[in-house]
């Protein structure tokens, strides 16, 4: 079954270049090519900081409203995703339960398992 898992934590995590940053960022590498290799990681990417995101609104009418940030304001935000495929969601949970970092990890089984 394939899920995508939604990674969040502190956005001035991702954006700071202390020691701890850089060793925590070994780890996740780490984790995701021993992952990647298992099969279980089919993709993923980090993302850009949400100061780079666009939000685009459509209303029932049609209207489109483009604006510069993020969806939300929050203290913690998306920083990448995964795409997993595992037998079902115990697997999922106890996979992303591995994670080497502090974060919020969302799971959602994908609506079409192609």
């Amino acid at each position: 079954m394939k899920y995508m898992v939604l990674i969040a934590g502190p956005e001035d995590a991702q954006t700071s270049s202390t020691p701890e940053r850089a060793q925590a960022y070994e780890r996740i590498l780490h984790w995701w090519d021993e992952q990647s290799n298992s099969g279980k990681v089919l993709a993923g990417h980090e993302l850009q900081p949400s100061l780079t995101a666009t939000t685009v609104r459509r209303d029932e009418a049609g209207n489109v409203t483009v604006t510069d940030g993020p969806f939300v304001e929050a203290k913690e935000m998306v920083g990448g995703y995964a795409i997993i495929d595992v037998s079902d969601l115990d697997e999922a949970i106890a996979l992303v339960s591995g994670w080497p970092s502090a974060a919020t990890l969302e799971i959602r089984p994908l609506a079409r398992q192609d």
